[in-house]
């Protein structure tokens, strides 16, 4: 007879060799004797990960856990279940590496996937690894090469002039992420935004229906919030201001209150507006032009915060008041640029109302420039309201219109705003001065990045400067292999060095060249999710049958930081292959959930400097330098290299086992809250997954079965069998609500139970018990399974059901109370009679 102790270490790895060896979770292509169409399909997908150099730390796998929670859940429900992995693989990281080491982004890359996919491995997460697929493929880039034709051929994609971060002294173009506060990350030197010759993609096309089609999503009210605001749609009017002078040049400005044109009193453009350098004055213009250098070394997000200082300059030039005849006074606005307006916003322009916009009130009062009062509220604060009605304060909501009128018959000052809106509106368009319009804060999407590491456009220019598709059938266009990844020292990039990549033919034989920009890291992850449903399809870049049949994405997990652009981008493409014909829905993602972020300790000194976490020992309740013994401070921040607090997933698994690990990520809170890690806790459910493991198997047994220690199932214990129920009835419908931490309790409520009536435990209770754990805690399950002498795979096994009758409660505690006071507690059978009910109360009192 020998001792059986639960030994993650020598259990895990032996079921996720057999996993792999069976292909346990391998998912038959459509039309595969395998596949058996008529059960319903569940597609669940986990945001793929960048496989950095790094490898992952344990904030990665709680979504990935999450999505194999519900995908194990879903098989036995009697699914059909989509569950793939693969990897966003082009990006910056790997071509700064290559710069930096001489390393092929490609090797980098690839040694990086590898050990991604051990980690994951090494988790149990039950993915199809035959649909694994990287973004950097050669046959994927064939078909986000083509998805792009067809987005050419549509109109949606075209070349146009946009401004990129230039770094003189690195000579090279950086991306976004690359500068901070104009300033390069690496070497921390000066940079510009200079205008690029580039393609952009006319996302913007399809803004109305973007924002339309959210209201049909199961998808966090918050998230959807922040995409209709980043599509800012907006109503309004459209309007010309002549500049004055005798100029034929108009300013075109957009407004959503043209009820507040009377208050306008000047003008402003963006630095970058084509009509600065025609309209400022000569005497104005070395000022101007120093101000503009200025603001291209400032990123959108510096000029658009609004704490920063107030700036701007005068053009010297004045624009006309449409409302106005030309001599009339209140016409004249002066116009001014400042960087708080961007152009591609709207129309790079604004009318400044400063009685009605606190940023124009603030540029008054920098600047000393009027504030035409158009609004008298009435708050019961007569000083506030004096002080509105003399322009001396803005204000911002709808009140009673003033000095609203002019010469040729508008008046507003008996309308609300919206009807105030709909009249000047509608007096603009008779004159032909304006137009009602509905404009959108999104913008086309840049889509050319100025990199060797991306996928190649499949496109060749013309020496007439046309452009033309390289054929479907010579798709796809190959990097070239290259050896020096470094910037050329211009804004071209680094691929124009490869002249006899770049000099080709085209169809006609008639010499051209390939476009050197390369497609940004979005462009992969924009449509994988179709990829995976038929990732060796070489005919199409999907399947149509198999496109049918699993979209839309069931349930789509990633984080929050997700929840504009990678949604968006990836939304349009899909509306795009919609329209063509491509795919059978109109939004790729069905339901999406946000999971909050594992977070760690950090820590620092006195003097602010960070502390390695290896370097920190606990003093009770104080944190101490374990070589200093000085005290430190202790945050919650996010894992970083910087500060020292990244916490390996392989370690943790090396100590506690990945049952452990998963448990543990999955009952630190509520999935959507982000929580720190803290290893003081992981051992609790290690306790658990022991408990579980002692409940089933004897501490000796001889032949490693360990059926007949357990009662068989006529000698049910009934109260067992309820709690049981219980918390099959808890953790099913929590799987459901993705509520992972309280089915876990319900989990750890019966084991508790069923520990204290452990003579009683039948094999049917243990077995839908192990049904019940698998989703979270697989190798301890699928173990236990099998030395119950079970031979069909777990996950073959169909979810226990719940017998309603047994959820009812057997008795009912009341407190007993006379005049408002208890005066005792009794306990009866939940469907006592109410003469039944009085008795043991008037006794409890009795006895009181």
């Amino acid at each position: 007879m020998g001792k059986q102790n639960y030994d993650p270490a020598e259990i895990e790895p032996r079921w996720q060799e057999r996993w792999e060896e069976t292909k346990a979770f391998r998912v038959p292509d459509l039309g595969d004797p395998d596949f058996d169409a008529s059960r319903p399909k569940f597609y669940v997908l986990g945001m793929f990960p960048y496989p950095s150099g790094a490898g992952l730390h344990v904030g990665h796998p709680e979504g990935y856990t999450a999505t194999d929670i519900v995908a194990r859940f879903k098989r036995m429900k009697g699914f059909n279940v989509l569950h793939p992995m693969g990897w966003d693989a082009f990006g910056l990281p790997a071509e700064q590496h290559a710069i930096n080491t001489g390393t092929h982004p490609r090797e980098t890359t690839y040694s990086n996937i590898a050990v991604f996919r051990r980690q994951l491995k090494r988790l149990g997460f039950s993915y199809d690894w035959d649909r694994e697929l990287a973004t950097t493929d050669l046959e994927y880039v064939r078909w986000t090469q083509w998805i792009f034709a067809r987005l050419f051929e549509k109109g949606l994609a075209y070349e146009s002039e946009a401004p990129v971060w230039w770094c003189e002294e690195l000579g090279t173009v950086l991306a976004n992420e690359e500068v901070i506060d104009g300033r390069s990350e690496r070497g921390d030197h000066p940079c510009e935004r200079r205008p690029l010759k580039q393609w952009m993609l006319r996302i913007t096309a399809y803004a109305e229906r973007l924002l339309d089609d959210l209201s049909d999503l199961d998808w966090p009210e918050s998230i959807k919030t922040m995409q209709r605001e980043w599509i800012g749609r907006s109503e309004g009017a459209a309007l010309d201001f002549a500049v004055a002078g005798g100029s034929d040049e108009k300013i075109r400005v957009f407004t959503t209150r043209p009820d507040t044109l009377f208050g306008a009193s000047f003008m402003v453009l963006s630095p970058e507006h084509p009509l600065v350098s025609s309209i400022t004055t000569d005497d104005q213009a070395e000022e101007v032009s120093a101000y503009q250098n200025q603001a291209a070394r400032k990123s959108e997000l510096d000029r658009t915060d609004l704490a920063k200082e107030t700036t701007g300059v005068f053009t010297g030039a004045h624009a006309l008041n449409p409302l106005y005849a030309e001599d009339d006074p209140r016409a004249s606005l002066p116009i001014w640029i400042a960087d708080y307006v961007i152009m591609g916003y709207g129309t790079g322009a604004i009318m400044a109302v400063p009685a009605g916009d606190e940023r124009d009130f603030k540029f008054t009062q920098v600047y000393g420039l009027p504030v035409p009062p158009i609004f008298a509220p009435d708050t019961g604060d007569s000083q506030a309201d004096e002080e509105v009605e003399q322009g001396r304060r803005c204000w911002t909501e709808p009140a009673r219109y003033i000095n609203s009128s002019n010469e040729e018959g508008l008046d507003l000052s008996e309308l609300s705003m919206p009807e105030a809106k709909g009249t000047v509106i509608n007096w603009l368009e008779e004159r032909g001065l304006g137009k009602a319009e509905i404009t959108y804060r999104l913008r086309d999407w840049l889509f050319s990045r100025q990199r060797y590491w991306g996928e190649p456009f499949p496109i060749v220019h013309h020496e007439d400067g046309t452009v033309e598709l390289v054929p479907d059938d010579q798709l796809p266009v190959a990097l070239p292999e290259m050896e020096d990844f470094k910037p050329t020292g211009t804004p071209e990039p680094p691929l124009s060095r490869m002249e006899e990549w770049v000099k080709t033919v085209d169809s006609q034989g008639r010499s051209v060249r390939r476009e050197t920009n390369a497609m940004p890291q979005w462009a992969g992850s924009c449509w994988y999710y179709l990829r995976f449903i038929d990732p060796q399809n070489s005919n199409r870049f999907c399947g149509e049958e198999a496109e049918k049949y699993w979209m839309p994405v069931d349930l789509y997990v990633g984080g929050a930081e997700h929840a504009v652009l990678h949604l968006l981008y990836a939304r349009f493409w899909h509306k795009v292959l919609f329209d063509l014909g491509f795919v059978s829905t109109k939004e790729p993602f069905e339901k999406l959930f946000n999971q909050g972020m594992i977070q760690s300790y950090a820590y620092r000194d006195q003097r602010g400097a960070i502390i390695q976490a290896a370097l920190v020992e606990e003093d009770g309740d104080v944190y101490r330098h374990k070589e200093t013994g000085e005290a430190l401070k202790q945050d919650v921040a996010k894992m970083s290299k910087a500060l020292g607090n990244v916490v390996n997933p392989d370690e943790v698994v090396e100590q506690y086992g990945a049952d452990s690990l998963r448990l543990y990520e999955m009952y630190m809170g509520p999935l959507e809250a982000s929580a720190p890690w803290n290893p003081k806790d992981v051992p609790g459910v290690h306790r658990f997954l022991h408990r579980s493991w002692r409940l089933i198997v004897p501490e000796y047994e001889s032949d490693g079965r360990v059926h007949a220690y357990l009662l068989q199932d006529g000698d049910t214990d009934d109260a067992l069998e309820r709690s049981l129920h219980r918390a099959i009835d808890k953790v099913g419908g929590d799987i459901e609500k993705m509520a992972f931490n309280t089915a876990i309790a319900a989990l750890m409520i019966f084991v508790n139970e069923a520990t204290k009536a452990k003579d009683r435990l039948s094999s049917s209770q243990a077995l839908r018990f192990l049904q019940i754990l698998a989703p979270f805690a697989p190798h301890i399950s699928w173990e236990l399974w099998d030395r119950l002498g079970m031979s069909e795979d777990l996950h073959h096994v169909s979810w226990p059901e719940v017998d309603p009758a047994m959820l009812a409660e057997e008795t009912v505690q009341m407190a007993v109370q006379v005049l408002g006071k208890v005066r005792g507690r009794i306990e009866v059978a939940a469907g006592a009679e109410e003469a039944e009910v009085l008795a043991a109360a008037r006794e409890a009192v009795a006895s009181y």
